[in-house]
């Protein structure tokens, strides 16, 4: 067991920022909490460095952060250090790299009393339709915000729904 404990440990390399359904009291937080899916340790909570447009959109009201830097707030979230194998179970949830595109981002700790910058992988919508910046911008996703539009697990989706398809603009070209 202390051997297991110590690989563990040792293997939990990647720091990600979440701000949408895999928050804590979210739909998919779920996936951060399931051991089959790898480790996932609390670390803080934050926010991005850089105002972005936090939306929610497609008829199953899904949070997207648009790669579209000083545009919107600086997005509250939650800080994770994940392992190898619960990145890439985040990674196939996020649809990445076909739909959200992982990459580094800064963000600050707001529970901190000093002004502390991590580098932590963020899911952005990076290729999106343009229509997508006229949608309200969030500070803080909660899926049973006042916005009224509560998020639509995927097991109730319409399996032929192809959300890239709805919200990225390079899609016509696929």
């Amino acid at each position: 067991m202390f051997l297991r404990q110590t690989w563990t440990i040792n293997n939990m390399v990647h720091k990600v920022f979440v701000y949408g359904t895999l928050k804590r009291n979210e739909p998919n937080h779920g996936t951060m909490t399931n051991p089959e899916n790898g480790v996932a340790t609390f670390i803080a909570e934050g926010m991005t460095k850089e105002k972005y447009p936090l939306i929610i959109a497609t008829k199953y009201n899904v949070p997207f952060l648009l790669h579209s830097p000083g545009t919107g707030y600086n997005v509250k979230g939650e800080i994770y250090e994940v392992d190898d194998k619960m990145l890439s179970n985040l990674d196939i949830l996020e649809d990445h790299p076909n739909c959200y595109i992982r990459d580094k981002n800064d963000i600050v700790l707001t529970d901190s009393t000093h002004r502390t910058v991590m580098k932590c992988w963020v899911y952005f919508l990076k290729m999106f339709k343009p229509e997508l910046l006229s949608k309200p911008f969030l500070e803080d996703y909660k899926s049973e915000g006042d916005h009224g539009m509560r998020y639509c697990e995927r097991c109730k989706r319409d399996v032929n729904f192809k959300l890239k398809l709805a919200v990225r603009d390079d899609c016509a070209y696929l």
